[in-house]
């Protein structure tokens, strides 16, 4: 069976974020499936860009055919993002594409827009159309943002969501409790099909190629007795990074505890610069590091920090990578995220707190540096076996073909 995959943002080890199409296409060609992803040229998730000369270019990847269709590169959310996202709605429309006939289309993007150019190729070729929703657009733009539902960009993106969801034979969604909202516009209750996110467990292992950076802090830490709790991953707005760094004020003087902040963002030079005004020494930054090498950043840390800014949209829950990877590191997690699912208070493998709560998040650290060794190897182990069994990408990619 060929498998067309269809994502704006799809990357590889090569390239960078983002991840699951990649994991996905690599399950599938194991058993036997052909798989091409068409994404664009130009992501802001990715670190590096593919090498694209002309409009079309195409390149094999571990036995995976990327189509990349040349788009404008931009920077931040301004109107060259959103030229960006039509430049590749418009080509997935228009362009003949240089690909065999697909038995199933999957529409995975962000943003729906490119759902008619993934019809028409359904449609031409007689296959199934799947299409999967990461965020629920435009109420993302429309609670984040602050856009009016009148909005002639809004406007176009819910037309186009109405249509994915008559359209498409099967909506796979990332979001636990968004089923009422897609039924709500349109989609037939029959359609949907719960597929979170996971991890590749197969390529999950210790390297011992920590940059010298993070290997002589972290070592460093370890030789002085220090309890760490770790953040490993993007600092933005939406990562709620400020109220981490609050409590690590209100600990400043337990001297056994030290937290470690890992990745890069919008919000890195203000959190460094409250740690400079507040003269804390408790709290330390390490620059990103690439997908391999996460395991070996985690597995130094005692406790696991994750949260999101408060916000009404996660009433549908959400499915976060970071979390995923924490689990399978069997650390237990602080889990400051107010969503309509809590993974963490459900499997027993950490403590959920409010994610504005700076107290509450010390309480929950306390917590944790009080337990015995023991007590917090169990509660890692709880998260850990849980991935194993239900968020392997191996165990993912049968249940989402079998959803079809």
């Amino acid at each position: 069976m060929h498998i067309l995959i269809i994502n704006h943002y799809a990357g590889s080890p090569n390239h960078g974020m983002e991840y699951r199409p990649y994991h996905f296409a690599k399950e599938w060609i194991k058993s036997g499936h052909n798989i091409t992803i068409i994404s664009s040229s130009f992501s802001h998730v990715r670190f590096q860009q593919p090498k694209c000369e002309r409009s079309i270019t195409v390149e094999d990847i571990e036995g995976i055919q990327y189509v990349w269709l040349k788009t404008p590169e931009y920077h931040g959310n301004t109107i060259r993002r959103i030229m960006n996202m039509f430049s590749f709605a418009a080509q997935l429309y228009i362009r003949p594409l240089p690909i065999e006939k697909p038995d199933i289309v999957i529409d995975s993007s962000t943003y729906p827009l490119t759902i008619y150019g993934a019809n028409k190729i359904a449609g031409r070729y007689g296959a199934r159309l799947i299409f999967e929703v990461h965020d629920l657009w435009p109420l993302s733009p429309m609670e984040l943002g602050g856009y009016s539902k009148y909005h002639p960009f809004i406007m176009g993106m819910q037309l186009a969501e109405n249509y994915a969801y008559k359209n498409a034979h099967r909506v796979v969604s990332l979001l636990p409790k968004a089923k009422e909202h897609m039924i709500s516009h349109g989609m037939s209750p029959e359609k949907f099909v719960y597929i979170p996110n996971g991890v590749d467990i197969s390529s999950w292992q210790l390297s011992d190629n920590l940059p010298k950076e993070h290997k002589d802090l972290l070592k460093g830490l370890k030789r002085n007795d220090k309890f760490i709790v770790g953040y490993a991953g993007a600092h933005g707005i939406a990562n709620a990074l400020e109220h981490l760094a609050n409590a690590a004020r209100l600990l400043k003087n337990n001297h056994n505890i030290h937290f470690v902040l890992v990745g890069q963002g919008p919000l890195k030079n203000d959190l460094q610069s409250f740690v400079a005004k507040e003269k804390l020494d408790n709290i330390s930054f390490l620059p990103a590091v690439s997908k391999m090498i996460v395991p070996d950043i985690l597995n130094y840390f005692d406790v696991c920090y994750i949260a999101l800014d408060q916000k009404p949209l996660f009433r549908f829950g959400v499915s976060p990578n970071k979390m995923f990877d924490y689990m399978m590191a069997a650390k237990p997690i602080i889990n400051a995220i107010d969503a309509g699912n809590d993974l963490v208070k459900e499997i027993g493998c950490g403590v959920s707190v409010p994610p504005v709560d700076s107290q509450a998040i010390v309480n929950a650290v306390l917590y944790l540096y009080k337990l015995s060794q023991e007590d917090r190897y169990l509660m890692g182990q709880k998260g850990q076996n849980y991935v194993k069994t239900h968020l392997d990408y191996e165990v993912l990619s049968k249940k989402f073909l079998e959803g079809l």
